[in-house]
């Protein structure tokens, strides 16, 4: 008697059971929707000034000027301007690109080198006044960059480097940001795998170049492309520092491809792609060590 009794109990439980979880399911879509949705805006957005730098670099100089200098499609479709980069000695666009990449390298060298060991003096060793030493160079990031200017100028000049590359690669190889950076990913690594490595006989270079670095390896590969990028794409400074056209980095010596009467778009664009390419087949080749060092180190004190 009382199992019939319970029956309708059941039945009514098994018909409105589904209905909460039918809900969340639409939900659920809704949200896939609006997200899917979300990421492609955001892809339009930052996608279309590159897409229409591409197309512009192929439309004609006199007839972008005129007619249709803002039009996606090029009427007519040519190479005009990148010929006129390879073939015009005035605008020697290759010697800056050269000019740029050796800077970047060694620009990101340098700052890998010297900001990993003062990182990682800075997480693991003891020594007095560290507290007050690493305070002091977090709080440089807050200092606006152009205050440098006069005092890395007069420091330059004084070392015979006007004009030439050691500007460009030096003065922010100590830089304060990969400092942090990489003090505040050495911190999260256990310390148990020094010490195991202090008992088999490692001193202290052995366990930072052996076990520190080699783990190290996602965050140096983000500060690398961080410091190659900011090189690669500083204009102010190099301008300051470089005075000869064929010295010039590629961000100083496009504004060259900019007259004084008119602009030629299709030209200037062509310049912006030969700049853009290396930045894209950096992130494609690093960017799998780029996310796994933001996803594992965090910014933990």
């Amino acid at each position: 008697m009382s199992t019939v009794a319970d029956r309708p109990t059941d039945v009514t439980s098994s018909i409105s059971g589904p209905a909460p979880s039918g809900g969340t399911g639409a939900s659920r879509s809704v949200r896939r929707v609006l997200f899917w949705l979300t990421l492609l805006v955001l892809t339009v957005i930052f996608v279309a000034p590159l897409l229409w730098m591409v197309v512009t670099s192929f439309k004609n100089p006199s007839a972008a000027i005129t007619s249709n200098a803002y039009s996606w499609i090029p009427n007519p479709f040519t190479g005009t301007s990148y010929k006129t980069l390879v073939t015009n000695g005035s605008f020697p666009v290759f010697r800056w690109f050269l000019n740029s990449l050796l800077a970047g390298l060694g620009n990101t060298i340098l700052i890998l080198i010297v900001d990993s060991m003062a990182a990682y003096a800075l997480a693991r060793l003891d020594f007095p006044g560290k507290k007050f030493i690493f305070g002091t160079i977090v709080g440089t990031i807050f200092i606006p960059s152009f205050v440098f200017l006069i005092p890395n100028f007069l420091i330059v000049s004084q070392l015979g480097w006007l004009d030439s590359l050691w500007a460009i690669i030096v003065p922010s190889a100590g830089g304060a940001f990969g400092v942090f950076f990489l003090r505040q990913f050495f911190s999260t690594l256990p310390r148990e795998l020094e010490e195991a490595a202090v008992i088999d006989g490692a001193n202290q270079w052995t366990v930072f170049t052996r076990v520190v670095i080699p783990l190290a390896r996602p965050a140096l590969a983000t500060l690398a492309v961080l410091s190659f990028l900011t090189n690669w794409n500083d204009f102010l400074w190099p301008i300051y520092v470089l005075f000869t056209a064929p010295n010039l980095t590629l961000p100083a010596g496009l504004q060259n491809l900019q007259s004084a009467a008119t602009t030629n778009y299709p030209l200037i664009m062509a310049g912006a792609v030969v700049a853009s390419v290396p930045v894209l087949i950096l992130f494609i080749i690093a960017q799998r060590q780029v996310i796994e060092s933001v996803a594992r180190s965090g910014l933990k004190g």
